[in-house]
């Protein structure tokens, strides 16, 4: 008897309270926006996840999904928090990080998306207790600009926002599921 084939496994997303602080706001947007992009994996293969867009585009569910696992790393634990950490996939072609998107025939579905989980479980820590006023220094090349904790909540929300809509698409060409 053969064992079926691993399929992404359903997150448990919870709508945001419609009437809380600011920072509980924040906190609950972003989780379901990083609840959203599990969604529309949830139920897929790994070569489904992997599937791209169409051409010239690289774009697909898993490479958002290592993207994403990037960009939380970059903001909050090497902006918000200034951890001395790496980034994951990186892969430089003509002088453009490309690996989280571009480099995924060898990728591991189950593993890329357990990173995932573990990199948004270290943001969480990275930023817990700490001032939305709080002003953290760039890191990256025009050090000149700082920004508060907030715009990094308002950016990692709209940066979600903007990548589910990618999603969206990405996941009805695969199989027709829509939703949201």
């Amino acid at each position: 008897m053969t064992e079926p084939e691993w399929t992404a496994p359903v997150p448990d997303r919870r709508d945001p309270d419609r009437e809380t602080t600011e920072r509980t706001a924040l906190e609950e947007w972003l989780d379901y926006h990083r609840a959203t992009l599990l969604t529309k994996c949830a139920g897929l293969t790994a070569d489904q996840l992997k599937r791209r867009s169409v051409p010239p585009s690289t774009l697909s569910l898993l490479g958002l999904v290592r993207h994403m696992t990037l960009v939380e790393r970059w903001w909050f634990r090497m902006h918000a928090a200034q951890e001395d950490v790496g980034f994951l996939y990186t892969v430089t072609v003509e002088g453009r990080a490309t690996a989280d998107f571009d480099e995924l025939d060898d990728a591991d579905a189950p593993a890329n998306l357990e990173a995932y989980r573990q990199e948004l479980d270290a943001a969480r820590a990275a930023v817990a207790g700490k001032s939305l006023d709080l002003v953290v220094p760039s890191r990256g090349d025009h050090p000149e600009r700082t920004r508060n904790v907030r715009w990094i909540y308002l950016h990692m929300i709209e940066e979600y926002a903007r990548h589910n809509g990618h999603a969206d698409l990405l996941r009805e060409a695969i199989d027709g599921a829509t939703g949201d």
